[in-house]
């Protein structure tokens, strides 16, 4: 059976209403005007686990947004069939066409790892709204800017920090999404993402469960202690919530969800910061 969304059954509504861009932090951040120029274009599906939405290669038509719960994984597969992941992307963002006007063809795979829905919108009419609206056009720079940095953290934590470390940052950023300390990863997806070996990671699991770090269950792993997961992970984690909070406005709930985002003119944002560095935002 073809693994993608063409090829499972969605539940599709396409609405003029301004309640069918809700779910998605992104387009909630737009005041009422914006999301009416957005809202007649969009339509909301419903994704499973490991439905892919694009492969690499593909044309990407579409701009997509998880929203509520959804969560989608941004990863390179490779000649040998392992895949590493680049991105995690949840209701705080979107994908396909962010950075460019879409059309163009994908370098990777976007591959669903926790159900929920997703609104799709040509990129044709994305790239109408923010010719017409300086707000939509900022918030998407913006946006694109902390995707490429959540890419470009992960690709330097992939190469510099123990497995231990890289599975914390990834169950702690995918936390951030869903907002629950029960993460609904199996042993075979976070070795995927993470570009090792099955085997080799139940054994780390096994090591980091003892040491009381996460807790295995069936079918998911858990975070009993948020802040104890943050001190022993790397510092990647933290680097990438900071930059979410300083360009685009993110706001943390005490468990660690984002649950807002900031739609202002780029000169209502408080100056950069002075350096900071990966040190400074060590827990």
């Amino acid at each position: 059976m073809d693994n993608s969304i063409a090829g499972f059954p969605t539940v599709l509504v396409k609405t003029s209403s301004l309640r069918s861009i809700d779910g998605n932090l992104l387009l909630e951040a737009l005041d009422t005007a914006d999301r009416a120029l957005l809202a007649p274009h969009v339509e909301r599906r419903e994704v499973g686990r490991g439905d892919v939405l694009f492969r690499a290669g593909d044309d990407v038509s579409h701009v997509t947004f998880p929203a509520q719960g959804c969560v989608v994984t941004l990863v390179v597969p490779l000649r040998d069939g392992k895949s590493v992941e680049t991105a995690t992307v949840g209701r705080e963002g979107a994908i396909g066409g962010v950075v460019s006007q879409g059309y163009l063809p994908a370098f990777g795979q976007a591959v669903v790892q926790v159900a929920g829905p997703i609104i799709r919108i040509d990129a044709d009419r994305l790239a109408e709204a923010k010719h017409a609206s300086k707000t939509i056009r900022d918030l998407f720079v913006r946006y694109a800017d902390c995707l490429l940095a959540q890419v470009l953290q992960s690709v330097a934590c992939n190469a510099s920090h123990t497995i231990e470390r890289r599975c914390l940052r990834w169950l702690l950023t995918l936390q951030d999404r869903i907002g629950t300390p029960d993460l609904p990863v199996t042993h075979e997806l976070l070795a995927d993402m993470l570009g090792v070996r099955r085997a080799y990671l139940t054994e780390v699991l096994g090591r980091m469960q003892r040491e009381g770090l996460i807790a295995i269950g069936h079918r998911r792993l858990t975070l009993p202690d948020r802040k104890r997961a943050e001190a022993a992970s790397c510092e990647c984690h933290a680097a990438v919530r900071h930059h979410f909070a300083e360009v685009l406005g993110a706001v943390y709930a005490p468990g660690g969800r984002m649950v807002a985002v900031d739609a202002a003119e780029p000169d209502r944002l408080k100056p950069p910061s002075t350096a900071v560095t990966l040190r400074d935002l060590a827990p």
